[in-house]
């Protein structure tokens, strides 16, 4: 009997903030929740090279701070077959005055052409996001100290 191969996939997050106190959302297709920019990291790239990207795709920014690396694990998309997302998650501290904003998505992914609403959240919010793509909210927001539990850690 041969057990199912798993399927890695790497994804850059980005945790995007204004004055330290805010946090850059969308709703986006076939989710339930909020999201932030994220996405595939492609062969060659490094993922601080697609978090870059993938902001400046799904929400036309293209103008930040330094990026800060937070943290990389592997979170599991699915069981059966079994997939596992090694997600880099960063922090893009941004000036931007628009408080929302819709942008319609750029590049050559599925969610070209897609268009996303944008606005901004409290850090310390409650809401619920897709893909628990809030699992470091704390280390921007001063919270909790631990991180939940992950499959593994990767660089």
């Amino acid at each position: 009997m041969n057990a199912d191969r798993v399927t890695y996939v790497k994804k850059a997050c980005a945790y995007i903030t204004r004055n330290g106190s805010e946090l850059l959302v969308f709703e986006g297709p076939g989710h339930d929740g909020l999201q932030v920019p994220k996405g595939t990291i492609e062969p060659g790239e490094s993922s601080r090279e697609a978090v870059q990207r993938e902001v400046a795709e799904e929400s036309g920014l293209a103008t930040f701070e330094e990026l800060q690396h937070l943290v990389t694990d592997v979170w599991t998309r699915r069981e059966s077959p079994p997939k596992r997302y090694v997600r880099s998650f960063y922090h893009v501290p941004v000036h931007e005055s628009r408080d929302e904003w819709v942008h319609t998505v750029t590049g050559t992914g599925e969610e070209r052409g897609a268009e996303f609403s944008f606005s901004w959240i409290d850090l310390s919010t409650d809401a619920r996001f897709a893909l628990d793509l809030d699992d470091y909210l704390h280390t921007l927001s001063g919270g909790a100290t631990e991180p939940p539990a992950v499959d593994a850690l990767a660089d």
